[in-house]
């Protein structure tokens, strides 16, 4: 019958197909739009890479060059009156509820498209069909829906309508910069929703993201999942795609115990893999050591101590700074820590120019923490000293 168009499928054949296609579109997104367009983190295949554009135009209306221009804009200028969808400039709530409408009135920036839209496609087809008639392929979507389901079929383009507003331009850009956990102090808000990227395809992963934009590869902890990677590995298997960048491997090599240009450089490569071990070896243990000697009546100042000592300074306010003053009044061994982290990353801040410097630098630093008398200071200090860009033999 009509109403249940030509495939008349029960209720979870409609679920289970609805899911499927919209899985489809996330992958898109995730894989063509997002790692190869925007961030060029690997290479697709010239068929799969159209594959993607007409199935975007199907069930999204997105064009390519709009997509990456204003994401490339949004990294640029992340946190700051021009980033074109910050939670923390126009308000988690704006970017909830109008995801979609801040990326439409991004699109009509031709300065955005211009700056940030290079190297995206520009051939026939693109210009003369999914450039110049962008709603045509969703209504296309539509009257396939209505043919292949029937009535039920117009909830099912609804859905898939609403799938990348809701999921990708209002809860990455807006709660993956307001909630959740952060394996690295990026210089941004962006935050890790769940560490199982599944139902928007890794980018759940958005501080690891934020951490390493160049990287294929959105999962950095061992009991992370990227749904995304793991369609690349397929494609790459299929030799659809060849990853070009991931995030780097910290190396260590038990034992060395000297410095050299190696090893510079592969502190500078993990410098944000460093500093999360820093709060794990350093920040963390003295803070419990400090707060179970500290007297009843000052154990409040100690609250969240771990997290404000450890987090990126450009994203503290007035009253966070105030509270780590207050802290670090009542014990010179966290001021000591919380010194010499903001020491170590000043290094690579103004030295990574310059290897020769970063090295002297650093060895300075090393040789520092082990006259400060804090255990595990000295501890984390000979850690550093095993880095190295390979690994040990």
């Amino acid at each position: 019958m009509w109403n249940n168009g030509l495939l008349d499928l029960s209720v979870w054949q409609l679920v289970a197909v609805t899911l499927l296609m919209t899985h489809v579109t996330i992958v898109g997104v995730t894989v063509y739009l997002h790692r190869y367009s925007a961030h060029r983190a690997l290479e697709l295949n010239a068929g799969l890479k159209h594959f993607f554009r007409f199935w975007l135009w199907l069930s999204t209306a997105q064009n390519t060059r709009e997509w990456t221009a204003i994401h490339r804009k949004h990294h640029a200028k992340c946190e700051t009156i021009d980033d074109p969808h910050s939670p923390v400039i126009k308000g988690l709530s704006t970017v909830l509820r109008k995801g979609a409408e801040l990326y439409r009135a991004e699109a009509e920036n031709p300065e955005t498209l211009r700056i940030y839209g290079k190297n995206c496609p520009d051939d026939w087809v693109e210009r003369k069909l999914y450039t110049r008639f962008p709603v045509l392929g969703i209504a296309i979507m539509a009257v396939i829906d209505l043919a292949l389901f029937g009535v039920i079929g117009i909830t099912v383009w609804a859905i898939q309508m609403m799938w990348i507003p809701f999921w990708a331009a209002g809860v990455v850009n807006g709660l993956g910069h307001a909630v959740g956990y952060r394996n690295f102090e990026c210089r941004d808000a962006a935050t890790n929703l769940v560490p199982w990227g599944i139902i928007i395809g890794g980018e759940e992963l958005h501080n690891n993201h934020h951490t390493y934009p160049n990287s294929a590869k959105m999962s950095v902890k061992k009991w992370e999942f990227d749904m995304g990677w793991a369609w690349i590995k397929l494609f790459s298997f299929l030799r659809l795609a060849k990853v070009q960048r991931v995030a780097p491997i910290a190396h260590r090599v038990e034992g060395k115990g000297s410095m050299d240009m190696d090893t510079a450089m592969a502190i500078l490569n993990n410098r944000f893999q460093i500093m999360a071990q820093y709060r794990k070896l350093v920040i963390g243990p003295l803070v419990a050591q400090e707060l179970a000697k500290a007297d009843a009546s000052v154990r409040h100042q100690f609250h969240r101590a771990k997290r404000l000592l450890s987090r990126e300074t450009s994203l503290l306010d007035e009253k966070h700074h105030l509270h780590i003053q207050t802290m670090l009044e009542h014990s010179q061994a966290l001021k000591v820590i919380y010194e010499k982290r903001l020491a170590l990353q000043q290094i690579w801040l103004k030295t990574s120019t310059n290897g020769h410097d970063m090295l002297a630098a650093i060895k300075d630093w090393i040789h520092e923490a082990e006259a400060s008398g804090i255990q595990s200071l000295r501890e984390f200090a000979n850690q550093l000293k095993t880095y190295s860009l390979r690994p040990s033999a």
